[in-house]
């Protein structure tokens, strides 16, 4: 009686092959659908909450003194700094005339490195234990096969 295993090492190659090529085109047909897809409302206008009603940033050229940053617990809650009500970051802005100017800002480039940082750990993670498994399969078929051929040579010969 044979051994059916539930590995894909029963399949033969040319079906291996066609799943692979199949999981293949639908990515690809994903990433294309996905990349067509416009995401975004054109008649969004993010929300900007400018301190003091200075709009200099929008008139003249500026320098970011503070990069965006989250505002502090105290700022949120006590809405002391009106910038930090709608996003909870906030950043600071030298205008050319020499204002100094706090404007709210969206936080997408501290989240965005984040996020990549934990899809790049997790992609690590899973592929180390995706080689480990297949590395622990393949040495216990390779067993298995030493010991079928172990067993067929010590079986003894009927004449």
């Amino acid at each position: 009686m044979q051994n059916k295993s539930t590995m894909l090492e029963g399949y033969p190659k040319n079906r291996m092959f066609m799943g692979l090529g199949i999981l293949v085109a639908c990515t690809i047909i994903v990433i294309i659908i996905e990349s067509n897809i416009d995401v975004h409302d054109h008649n969004f206008q993010p929300q900007i909450v400018i301190e003091n009603n200075s709009t200099c940033w929008l008139r003249e050229e500026y320098q970011v003194i503070e990069e965006c940053h989250p505002c502090t617990e105290f700022e949120v809650v006590s809405k002391s700094l009106g910038v930090c009500i709608n996003t909870h970051y906030k950043e600071v802005l030298r205008c050319k005339s020499g204002e100094i100017v706090t404007r709210s800002c969206d936080h997408v480039a501290e989240i965005e490195r984040r996020n990549l940082i934990i899809f790049t750990v997790v992609c690590g993670v899973l592929g180390f234990l995706s080689y480990m498994l297949v590395y622990w399969r393949e040495r216990v078929i390779y067993r298995r096969a030493q010991l079928k051929i172990e067993r067929q040579l010590n079986r003894p010969l009927l004449l």
